[in-house]
């Protein structure tokens, strides 16, 4: 037997969520290895799903990515051995204490790099790998065009900061609250940064982009914010839709579209875990591990629980204007 996080019926998260002893899982098969998972990342896609779940039959299992070791390996399986600390994403079902995986899927860890981190070793870096693609077809990024990272204080904000300084991005940061945009000062004092609950944010926003043009709005957002968002894009820019954080929707009309040729385009990392060649997907893994490990400190979790506290976890992953990810040890 082992200890997973389920659910079986409708409603909040935090309110049906609850470990349970389940089925160890048999024997890997061929092509997968048996993981004893260490962490697992609450991300808001997780949360999204189980909250969006109304017809549910039977006991489901929740979460897509997590890290751990290897305890046992299938048969077809090579370049992988008993004992590594590998990371895995997306693979249904992540948050127990022992998981069959693709061996596909396995990320070997690097030295150095805690649990806590390694569990958010491949969807949050890769996401912006895939944010920073969609912002560079914007002719004006990486010269006077400026990049506005909505939610700059998660993980993804945060990371797309750093992997845009490498690149020579300009950008702006966006945020909920005072508090947030402080903090997130003091981690990048050269990033403009503005909370949107000052009543003159966009105006002021304006101000610091100048005769810059805002090429991209990144937004994992959505509702009020992110419609006011996009009315700030330049002539030709894009809003790039990467979550819904809030249950309202984009207000817009077919006219904000036309007039000044702006774009709406959603991203997802899900289509390049299933869409992506072997070939891209090992460069785009390779650059996730360098990313991760020069910066491993943009990835510090927002707070770290024990699995049986998994219902003040989720609360807390549900807060708005965290800083980081909210991270789940076994």
């Amino acid at each position: 037997m082992t200890r997973a996080v389920t659910f079986s019926r409708a409603g909040e998260p935090a309110e049906i969520l609850e470990v349970r002893t389940v089925e160890a899982p048999p024997e890997p098969g061929w092509g997968h290895i048996q993981v004893r998972v260490r962490a697992f990342a609450i991300h808001p896609g997780d949360l999204l799903a189980v909250a969006m779940t109304t017809d549910v039959g039977v006991t489901q299992r929740v979460g897509v990515e997590a890290a751990g070791t290897i305890t046992e390996i299938g048969p077809g399986v090579a370049g992988l051995t008993i004992g590594q600390r590998v990371a895995f994403f997306p693979n249904p079902g992540s948050w127990a204490e022992t998981v069959n995986v693709p061996a596909e899927l396995a990320v070997v860890v690097p030295e150095g790099i805690s649990d806590e981190v390694a569990a958010q070793l491949v969807c949050n870096p890769i996401t912006v790998l895939l944010l920073r693609r969609a912002a560079e077809e914007h002719p004006a990024v990486g010269y006077d065009g400026v990049v506005v990272n909505n939610a700059a204080s998660s993980s993804v904000g945060r990371l797309f900061t750093t992997h845009a300084q490498d690149h020579g991005i300009d950008t702006v940061s966006v945020v909920r609250s005072a508090e947030r945009a402080d903090e997130l000062s003091a981690l990048f004092p050269d990033v403009p940064v503005f909370s949107t609950g000052v009543n003159d944010w966009r105006d002021r926003l304006t101000a610091v982009a100048g005769a810059r043009p805002v090429a991209v709005v990144l937004d994992p957002v959505g509702g009020r914010v992110g419609t006011e968002l996009f009315g700030l894009l330049a002539p030709g820019g894009t809003l790039i839709s990467y979550g819904q954080l809030e249950p309202d929707p984009f207000v817009l009309h077919p006219l904000d579209l036309v007039q000044g040729s702006r774009g709406l385009r959603g991203m997802t990392v899900f289509r390049w875990s299933t869409g992506a060649s072997a070939a891209q997907r090992a460069s785009d893994i390779a650059a996730a591990l360098a990313m991760v490990s020069t910066y491993p400190q943009v990835l510090a979790p927002a707070a770290v629980y024990g699995l049986d506290d998994i219902e003040s976890a989720v609360r807390h992953a549900s807060r708005p204007g965290k800083i980081g990810t909210v991270v789940v040890t076994i």
